[in-house]
């Protein structure tokens, strides 16, 4: 969103789609091992698929409950994290104040809401730094004038090469400072 002195982009947390994915998956896939670890536990068929003499509760079916416990842990966790919405926030790019600020939301606390902000002065270029490969990576830098590197896009799936250079561009000549493209091999 931008309008005549004032450019600000809105950042989605960790309330998105694989997350909730992930979560459910991770709840069922526990349960499921749970109940498999009850069903050698009790010697009864709590799974129709599975009969509790295929199954010896010591050492697969304790195997099984830590696993389980393991799943369903880290969907709670993963839920809470959803919850309160981790890493959302926006980009805030104003010329009246030459001011830069980026606000994200943390885990709930004395600090929750992390506020950084910068002057114009403080800035040194905006980089946009590829990395290809099986885990890849497109982000947007704001380095400042003592080269630390601050991302500004969000985690997640990567942007397209095109709209990347555009939102790197465009923020370059909103700020009137150079941009830089780096790729990592």
């Amino acid at each position: 969103m931008t309008n005549e002195g004032k450019m600000r982009e809105d950042i989605t947390g960790s309330r998105r789609f694989e997350n909730y994915l992930w979560a459910t998956v991770l709840f069922f896939g526990g349960a499921g091992f749970i109940l498999v670890s009850l069903s050698s536990a009790l010697n009864m068929q709590l799974l129709p698929f599975i009969t509790p003499p295929d199954l010896n509760f010591i050492p697969q079916g304790a195997v099984m409950l830590f696993y389980g416990i393991l799943g369903i842990g880290f969907s709670i966790y993963l839920s809470l994290l959803m919850w309160w919405d981790v890493g959302s926030g926006y980009n805030e790019f104003d010329r009246a104040d030459s001011t830069i600020r980026i606000v994200r939301r943390g885990t709930p606390g004395e600090n929750r809401n992390i506020l950084v902000s910068y002057s114009f002065d403080e800035i040194k270029m905006i980089e946009a730094r590829i990395r290809e490969g099986i885990n890849p990576k497109r982000t947007i830098y704001l380095v400042t004038t003592d080269q630390r590197k601050i991302p500004l896009t969000e985690t997640g799936q990567p942007l397209p090469l095109f709209e990347l250079e555009e939102k790197a561009i465009k923020l370059a000549k909103f700020l009137e400072i150079p941009y830089n493209y780096a790729t990592d091999s």
